[in-house]
């Protein structure tokens, strides 16, 4: 893979790493020059754009515990990258597992599903354009999500 696609891998992964260390600012700042998804049957619709929003989209929905995380683990796999280093975009596709295990709920998968994500690079940087997020299975959401976005 080359540099550029390493760069984009890198942000799947910072994007799991904050929301499991519930450190939602930083999740919000990936999104400096891009908006957060949902998949509906008739297409993705926008659910959060900019730092700031998105920031504000994921304390709306994700549940904090005392340690500050959502005691969950995201797994990003099955990555695969395109990069148009000409035209300074890319476009990346993965599968998520997110397990969570709290005081009262044992180790579990609580949801898999796809991300379809475009990124664009802005002075020399690479940035998330778009993340659509698609859940394929659910199961116990009750102690990972405030509400269903």
């Amino acid at each position: 893979m080359s540099d550029d696609g390493r760069r984009i891998e890198k942000l799947l992964f910072a994007y799991a790493d904050g929301v499991d260390a519930g450190d939602l600012a930083a999740v919000g700042e990936l999104f400096r020059h891009g908006r957060v998804c949902g998949e509906t049957p008739t297409g993705p619709v926008t659910l959060a754009e900019g730092p700031a929003a998105v920031e504000a989209f994921y304390r709306s929905i994700i549940r904090l515990y005392d340690d500050g995380t959502p005691r969950t683990r995201h797994i990003t796999t099955n990555v695969t990258v395109d990069v148009d280093d000409a035209a300074g975009t890319a476009s990346a596709a993965s599968s998520y597992t997110v397990f969570q295990a709290t005081p009262d709920l044992p180790l579990q998968a609580v949801i898999i599903g796809r991300y379809a994500d475009t990124f664009r690079r802005v002075d020399g940087t690479w940035w998330f354009e778009t993340r659509t997020m698609r859940a394929d299975l659910t199961g116990d959401l009750s102690a990972h999500l405030l509400r269903r976005p």
